[in-house]
């Protein structure tokens, strides 16, 4: 009688514990992030280990574990900066996992499909209590309540076209600086931005997303000194002088199986 009533006290206990607090360093996603992205071109561009990564896919699924179980109501508790660095590392992480499904029988995240099984469209996970998709965190929640161009810079969609996935976990204690340096890695990127022959060739996103950098050609007077490589090109921009076009968009998977250090 008394082992029961002490089991039963241990259960009530336990059930009375306060779950523990979100670690909002994020550290099982940094480490991994920290393992096995590989930057390019000065840390202009990256490609992930997938082969690596599935090797430690456990880890990942825990990191993951720990994004479902925070309730909605904990996320509206937080800063506006933890709940964006929350949202990207989500975003990020899962589609990461998604295409660590069928790894390495892909050489695109469209492999899953455009119509049915759409990778993005597909609710292969839950999010704040409830079945989500790709889609749905990037331009139902990311887009629509936290309005900031610098975001497309930030998830990364497995695709070298893609803005770089980032080599460590975003943090709201250093999202500021995390974006903007993800900005200027992306925008001085001249396999996905640049001027020739007058023309500023831009990447295929500006066009997608145009409503979320207008007007567009005043947001490239901005960052005329990272767009272009000799001073006659960054006045052009700077003048609004350079007619843009927009480049073919490049859905190969971003494994670094693929690439070597340009």
């Amino acid at each position: 009688m008394r082992w029961a009533f002490l089991v039963v006290l241990a259960a009530v206990i336990t059930a009375a514990r306060p779950a523990p607090a979100f670690d909002h360093s994020h550290t099982a996603w940094n480490a991994l992030l920290k393992s096995h992205v590989v930057l390019l071109d000065g840390g202009k561009a990256s490609r992930l280990q997938y082969s690596a990564m599935a090797q430690e896919r456990a880890a990942l699924q825990d990191y993951l574990q720990t994004l479902s179980r925070v309730s909605e109501a904990e996320f509206r508790a937080w800063s506006r900066p933890e709940q964006m660095a929350f949202l990207i590392n989500a975003y990020n992480a899962h589609t990461v996992e998604k295409v660590l499904t069928r790894y390495p029988n892909l050489k695109s995240i469209w492999d899953f499909g455009r119509f049915f099984a759409n990778p993005f469209r597909d609710p292969f996970f839950s999010l704040l209590g409830a079945r989500t998709t790709l889609d749905t965190v990037e331009h139902e929640i990311l887009r629509k309540q936290y309005p900031d161009p610098r975001i497309h810079y930030a998830v990364n969609c497995a695709s070298i076209g893609c803005p770089m996935l980032r080599e460590e976990a975003y943090v709201a204690a250093h999202l500021e600086k995390q974006l903007e340096e993800q900005t200027r890695r992306f925008l001085s990127d001249r396999t996905r931005n640049r001027v020739r022959g007058g023309r500023l060739e831009v990447s295929k996103i500006f066009d997608w997303f145009r409503e979320d950098f207008q007007p567009l050609e005043r947001y490239f007077v901005r960052y005329a000194e990272i767009l272009a490589d000799n001073p006659q090109d960054r006045h052009r921009i700077a003048e609004r002088a350079a007619p843009i076009s927009f480049l073919d968009y490049d859905w190969s998977l971003n494994d670094s199986r693929s690439s070597s250090p340009r």
